[in-house]
């Protein structure tokens, strides 16, 4: 049985998430902690649980969702996944963080690549990865088909959509990805986005104004 907890996390307010399993194995999903009490809850919530992380994952690499990369690499002895497309806007991210006045430690360690198509295992189950560009060149996101809930990242919003004016954005990329990969998906399906709070396809599809 999978769950999935949430952190909102540093000044852009992002979304981390972990999801673990009932035998205490876990990923954790866009690290975003940035101060150091941001770190401890996260390093608290792990430790209360007893949970030993197993994967860490990015769905983008934009500098808001990677903040605690380094962290928990390091914490946890993790290697980095992430799609291939997205290593340029790994590597931009401190020169973002600079820009934004929020300058911070890289990941710098190996890098293991998600294929779309294939699946994250946790224990027994799985997360499909989809390649859900537009946000960001190499943007993905996790299925957990069998639970009914996707991570998003930046691409769907509740009420909105990612935005397209970073390098590597696209309007028409990304309008695609959400309604091949997405509004594909059941209507019931939980979208747990990178900012703000969930939603589900069903209200999205009926009701986002980017579709209707």
């Amino acid at each position: 049985m999978l769950q999935v907890k949430s952190f909102e996390f540093s000044p852009i307010h992002e979304n981390t998430y972990i999801v673990y399993n009932e035998f205490n194995e876990c990923m954790i999903v866009d690290p975003g902690c940035y101060s150091d009490d941001e770190r401890e809850t996260l390093a608290r919530f792990i430790n209360e649980k007893k949970l030993k992380p197993v994967h860490l994952l990015n769905t983008h690499c934009h500098l808001d969702h990677v903040f605690g990369n380094a962290f928990v690499a390091e914490t946890y002895d993790l290697e980095l996944q992430i799609h291939p497309l997205e290593k340029q806007v790994l590597d931009f991210a401190p020169t973002s963080g600079l820009m934004y006045d929020l300058p911070f430690t890289n990941y710098q360690g190996k890098i293991n690549h998600l294929t779309p198509g294939e699946e994250v295992h946790l224990g027994n189950d799985s997360l499909q990865i989809l390649f859900t560009p537009g946000h960001s060149p190499g943007s993905v996101s996790f299925h957990a088909k069998e639970y009914g809930f996707v991570l998003g990242g930046d691409v769907l919003f509740k009420g909105s959509i990612g935005r397209t004016d970073f390098p590597g954005g696209s309007m028409d990329i990304l309008l695609g990805s959400i309604r091949k990969e997405l509004f594909t998906l059941p209507d019931a399906t939980i979208v747990y986005s990178g900012h703000g709070a969930a939603t589900n396809i069903g209200v999205e599809k009926s009701s986002n104004p980017f579709f209707n």
